[in-house]
């Protein structure tokens, strides 16, 4: 296909050989599928900021820090060179996230590098090779259901683990592969400590997950991950070997946050006992 004006740069530079096809089209993004010497990966061409059709991206932005001091002025004042900067930092969030995700063991497409607004990354594909599934295009058992879920939770740990929120996770926002979900679209990704909408993006996108993966575990309606996994949080109990149990105690009694914890710990062994007699019963 014929070259689109936007990734010619990349080409002239050798980083592409040559596009394939166009896989999808989004709101804040046109993606392709390209050659780049002996393997095949995805252009994700950021749309301007005129035509991205991304809503309140200002709520996602907040906290975002920006080091240089007269880029930061210029970003205030929404000068034309302050609007370039706020776009140079849109996109470049995704970049750094895939990064940083991908180090804490999050399952992410791996990226290139962003070069003039194009994103160079992996193309997630099935077990034929073709290009991976959108989890909204994908059917499950219960079990696998449930095994899916629960790794995306485990996902979302380790991403608030490194300061990072989704914020717009769905199931059009991951993939499945052969192994697993894969989750992608980051450029909104909300900085956790310094984001005054945190809580309420990550609880969404627990309740987003949890709601699609109810189609096929209708026993997950009644969990309460999001409210679990922040409160940990806040407590500062919250690492890579939390056990997650989906349970969560709400009441106007419960004030004080040592309270909470302990309502916690009493369903996590409770959960841990459960799995014990499982494990006893399967031998």
């Amino acid at each position: 296909m014929k070259i689109p004006k936007r990734i010619q740069p990349l080409v002239d530079d050798g980083l592409v050989d040559t596009v394939l096809r166009q896989l999808m089209s989004g709101k804040e993004a046109t993606v392709y599928v390209v050659q780049c010497g002996d393997f095949i990966r995805c252009a994700k061409v950021y749309k301007e900021a005129s035509k991205r059709s991304f809503k309140q991206a200002v709520l996602y932005s907040e906290g975002r820090k920006v080091r240089n001091g007269r880029r930061a002025r210029a970003m205030e004042k929404n000068s034309k060179f302050g609007r370039e900067q706020q776009e140079n930092v849109w996109q470049n969030a995704e970049v750094e996230a895939l990064y940083k995700l991908a180090d804490a063991g999050v399952r992410v497409p791996q990226p290139y590098g962003c070069f003039e607004g194009v994103l160079l990354m992996d193309l997630i594909t099935d077990e034929e090779g073709f290009a991976a599934p959108r989890l909204n295009d994908v059917s499950m058992s219960e079990e696998q259901a449930l095994e899916d879920h629960f790794e995306i939770m485990n996902y979302i740990v380790c991403m608030l683990n490194v300061g990072i929120i989704h914020g717009d996770l769905s199931e059009f926002n991951v993939l499945v592969d052969e192994w697993g979900p894969v989750i992608i679209d980051l450029p909104q990704a909300v900085d956790a400590a310094a984001n005054n909408n945190a809580k309420r993006m990550l609880l969404r996108d627990v309740d987003n997950m949890t709601r699609y993966y109810a189609q096929f575990a209708p026993q997950l309606t009644k969990s309460k991950y999001g409210q679990e996994i922040w409160a940990l949080y806040e407590a500062g109990l919250l690492s890579e070997n939390t056990v997650l149990t989906g349970k969560f105690v709400e009441s106007d009694k419960i004030t004080d946050v040592s309270d909470i914890m302990d309502e916690i710990s009493a369903a996590r062994e409770e959960y841990e006992e459960n799995q014990e007699r499982i494990l006893e019963m399967e031998l």
